[in-house]
């Protein structure tokens, strides 16, 4: 094996994978992939969100920030839902919420409605990729976790390309209330399907039975978890690394492109479409990547960091309007947000034995997401305190960036040590299963 590279050891137990694995899996990533759509769709309709409530660009963010506040802070509570009630019913609940939300959205006839809309979806949403990753770990080998996992992300972001792409053009075609109307039919879609045909694990592959306690069953999961550095160091990854985008594609992008730049809302409906293309594509590169050299994993982290703070600097500070080149090269780097993300859970799995596998990876996706809360928040503050300065608005993403940073910095040593104790004593296991 050469160094860096991933180990490709059969753990005892392991799931075969194959067709079935495929399809099983896949009815859990359309239900992630609708959910994406619904959450994004606000990205492309911020501009007639405002419009439609009267609102100003701080109340506008509160949409955002109240979704993303509502889906953080359910990450730990869903990753313990996940370890005791299984995929199939943490995914039903799910579908069930969001696409309520996004109806709710759509008929909504006031601000305080269509906010209260956005919770519910937000809610919803919370409740899928966690049991998407649960719901790999189970069908899949444990070597293809890190390329499983982008897989799914990149699935997601395809979501977010039919929000860009066709839900754009709808809203101006149809009007709001059909528009979002006839996306929750999606919703309705996903919901029979998983209900028809999803399974949580393979025949004899159930997981081992655990006592639940109670609140002590809750704290010695959450405590467990947390005191692993590989599970802190992929929450500071995802915080780190995701934000610049969700930014970006979930509220402000539009806004800066049209108001700030001076594109017109086709032109700035492109580049935020090149942001996703990025994202799928890369997700696939950064997948390989990492199942093939899982020393890469922090370089590929912290090389995505440093591209986004220098072409984020270059686009808002140049002084007029940012050339075209620039401003694709922004979008085009923007896409590596995505993937390096999900680096964040390959610190964490292997750091957790499977039991507490949902419980870890809500502590490492609340990271990314509290970031997104804080800078929606910042970002809509600042654009009113200052008239619409986009400079000084945006700058708060150097910010969170430099804090992630430390962060990563802090724990990599503890956590690489942490987890070549798991290898070996993986390895030990493995060696004396018995035949």
């Amino acid at each position: 094996m050469s160094a860096g590279a991933a180990p490709t050891l059969s753990l005892p137990g392991d799931p075969p994978g194959g067709s079935r694995a495929a399809r099983i899996w896949g009815i859990g990533v359309a239900v992630y992939f609708v959910a994406i759509i619904f959450r994004t769709s606000l990205g492309v309709a911020g501009l007639d969100a405002a419009d439609r409530f009267h609102i100003n660009a701080s109340a506008l963010s509160t949409f955002s920030i109240l979704q993303l506040l509502v889906y953080a802070g359910m990450q730990i509570p869903v990753g313990l839902m996940v370890d005791r009630l299984g995929t199939k019913r943490v995914l039903t609940f799910g579908a069930i919420l969001f696409t309520a939300g996004q109806l709710g959205f759509a008929l909504s006839p006031s601000y305080g409605t269509a906010l209260a809309s956005r919770a519910l979806l937000g809610l919803g949403d919370a409740m899928t990729f966690i049991s998407v990753l649960r719901l790999g770990s189970r069908w899949f080998p444990a070597r293809r976790g890190p390329l499983i996992g982008q897989v799914a992300a990149l699935c997601g972001m395809a979501g977010n390309l039919v929000s860009t792409l066709f839900i754009a053009r709808a809203l101006h075609g149809f009007g709001w209330t059909a528009t979002f109307v006839g996306s929750s039919l999606a919703g309705v879609v996903v919901l029979v399907l998983l209900l028809l045909f999803l399974r949580d694990h393979p025949e004899g592959h159930e997981p081992p039975p655990v006592e639940h306690a109670g609140a002590s069953y809750v704290r010695r999961q959450i405590a467990a978890s947390w005191r692993e550095p590989g599970t802190r160091l992929g929450m500071w990854v995802h915080f780190t690394t995701q934000f610049p985008a969700m930014v970006f594609l979930l509220l402000w992008g539009l806004p800066f492109l049209v108001e700030d730049q001076g594109l017109s809302r086709g032109t700035a409906g492109s580049l935020l479409t090149l942001v996703v293309l990025s994202n799928m594509t890369l997700g696939l590169v950064y997948g390989q990547i990492i199942a093939r050299h899982h020393a890469a994993r922090l370089p590929l982290a912290l090389g995505t960091v440093g591209a986004t703070a220098l072409f984020w600097a270059a686009a808002v500070f140049h002084p007029g309007d940012a050339p075209m080149w620039l401003l694709v090269a922004l979008c085009a780097v923007l896409g590596a947000c995505g993937p390096a993300s999900m680096i964040g859970f390959d610190f964490g799995r292997p750091a957790n034995p499977p039991e507490r596998q949902g419980t870890a990876s809500g502590i490492v996706n609340m990271g990314g997401f509290v970031a997104s809360m804080t800078t929606l928040f910042l970002v809509g503050v600042l654009l009113d305190a200052t008239g619409d300065d986009y400079a000084i608005a945006f700058s708060s993403v150097f910010l969170l960036e430099a804090l992630g940073t430390v962060q990563i910095l802090r724990l990599r040593k503890r956590a690489a040590a942490r987890e070549r104790e798991h290898h070996v004593i993986s390895r030990v296991e493995a060696v004396h299963v018995p035949v």
